[in-house]
């Protein structure tokens, strides 16, 4: 019995240097950070603007999306809702030139994390560029580190992009 209590001690312990380092190695890194990728789609820029900008859409072509729910405009611009695999973000359209860009950023404010996307559709030889850049925030040292070393800044930009351009029946790798 006393060698399973001292196991048990250890293994906490260890769990608990693990968390330690882990964030402390987190609360160096910058809150902030930009990424940006981008695919090539061969389709004209307003028919994939059409397909992201309609928002209540993306559970039929995005694994990640459960369900969106129009909230309605808040001060002119659109929020709405996305029920998902990581949990429930609100959003707002906060900028939008139709066929050329969009920006949405996150409305909570107490997710461990915030920002904004900026999606520019540009026409380029044979399609249509869509290019998305993060401007993030990571408030939450732990996820921070998660973030920056298991995950990869770009991961979710990255599987956007792929189901973006599956929907179309491409198979393109972000860049």
């Amino acid at each position: 019995m006393r060698t399973i209590v001292i196991i048990a001690i250890c293994l906490v312990a260890l769990f608990a240097l693990i968390l330690g380092f882990t964030c402390l190695i987190g609360s160096r890194l910058p809150v902030s950070h930009s990424a940006t990728r981008s695919i090539l789609l061969h389709r004209p820029a307003d028919e994939i603007y059409r397909l992201v900008r309609d928002v209540a859409s993306a559970p039929t072509w995005r694994s990640d999306v459960t369900s969106v729910e129009l909230v309605g405009e808040v001060n002119g611009k659109l929020n709405y809702r996305e029920h998902g695999k990581q949990g429930d973000v609100t959003y707002e359209i906060f900028e939008e030139i139709p066929g050329e860009r969009i920006v949405t950023r996150i409305v909570d404010t107490d997710l461990g994390y915030s920002g904004k996307w900026t999606t520019v559709f540009k026409s380029e030889a044979g399609g249509t560029r869509v290019m998305i850049t993060e401007d993030g925030e990571v408030s939450n040292v732990l996820f921070r580190f998660m973030s920056h070393y298991v995950f990869g800044q770009t991961s979710t930009i990255d599987a956007y992009l792929n189901a973006l351009a599956k929907r179309f029946g491409e198979n393109v790798q972000p860049q």
